[in-house]
């Protein structure tokens, strides 16, 4: 028996997306480190980053979970602690709310776990599954497009700077993005609830970090889709797809009568997934906004990719009004 103490356990659940008949659900679970998110001094934000991704997993830990017709659903972590959940049903609709989300909770399977958070055995989750009333969904990259990393700048010591110095409740959204999610979430009813996910090639390990700012800053509520540690260092073959790239492609396949607008940033590969998403799955997507970095080299790439790109409405932003007024003009928002 171990002579040190241990640290609680707890299940982070990521929020995922599903419809009618399928549910799916992922998560993790890991030692609860006691990150305080709302930490703002330099020490403890060091501490906490280091917790993030130092992380005690719980491997092959058998999980419950329960929907709240009470009907039970079980899974078994990784050797990473992650885990999938996924079953059919026939109405999973009628266990939404007005939005289209489904609340669940996790717990250990054995109840006889000691240091499971504040003693009580309940994690919470929740699935999106898109309202009848929506017009069309939205994919939004998150680095850069709608939180400012520095992801463009020399050796990417900005985006290191802002990930390890800045808290979540500290940090800015650009200008305007949360007015233009807004408006393309309430579609141009103003009551359409469509489904925003957020989609970024950030680890895992940032999930609560991005979840907070979301919410602090009153983003519209939406699954965020990330990946793993070992996924972002792992060695891509010739023909494999970005992660990111392969989130919208299943995006796409769950929803087959949902278009979608796409929104990211220039700075890295959001153009060229982008435009090859638009060309592998035609009439699909509306619009692709693409915020402007101040990087005169990576705009002149893009610039020069974009300028006879006609699949699709495709518009360089200086900021979110200009996006604003083109899904104004084209229909999308009121």
């Amino acid at each position: 028996m171990s002579i040190f103490k241990k640290d609680p356990l707890q299940i982070i659940v990521f929020s995922s997306y599903g419809t009618n008949s399928h549910f799916y659900a992922r998560g993790r679970a890991l030692e609860d480190e006691s990150i305080n998110l709302e930490a703002n001094n330099t020490w403890q934000l060091i501490v906490n980053s280091w917790k993030r991704f130092a992380t005690d997993e719980i491997k092959h830990v058998a999980l419950d979970l329960k929907l709240p017709n009470n009907k039970i659903l079980k899974a078994k972590t990784d050797y990473k602690g992650y885990f999938k959940i996924e079953a059919d049903f026939e109405d999973l609709k009628t266990l939404t709310n007005a939005e289209g989300w489904l609340s669940y909770e996790l717990s250990f399977k054995d109840t006889n776990v000691k240091y499971t958070i504040q003693n009580k055995n309940r994690f919470p989750g929740e699935l999106l599954i898109p309202s009848s009333q929506a017009q069309f969904g939205v994919a939004s990259d998150i680095d850069d497009t709608i939180l400012h990393t520095g992801v463009v700048s020399l050796l990417k010591w900005r985006l290191i700077y802002n990930s390890i110095f800045k808290s979540a409740i500290s940090r800015i959204p650009l200008e305007g993005s949360v007015e233009l999610f807004h408006k393309l979430h309430r579609g141009v009813s103003g009551n359409n609830a469509n489904p925003i996910f957020y989609v970024s090639h950030s680890p895992w390990n940032l999930y609560r970090y991005l979840e907070l700012f979301l919410k602090q800053n009153k983003f519209p509520k939406g699954p965020i889709l990330l990946r793993s540690v070992s996924q972002a260092l792992k060695k891509k073959q010739q023909d494999e797809k970005p992660q990111k790239q392969n989130e919208i492609i299943n995006l796409l396949k769950t929803y087959p009568h949902l278009p979608f607008i796409l929104i990211g940033d220039s700075g890295e590969h959001d153009p060229d997934i982008y435009m090859e998403i638009a060309e592998a799955f035609p009439n699909r997507i509306l619009a692709i906004y693409l915020r402007s970095v101040k990087h005169k080299k990576k705009m002149l790439r893009v610039r020069g990719l974009v300028e006879n790109y006609k699949t699709t409405p495709l518009l360089l932003v200086e900021n979110s009004q200009q996006a604003i007024e083109h899904a104004r003009k084209n229909g999308f928002i009121a």
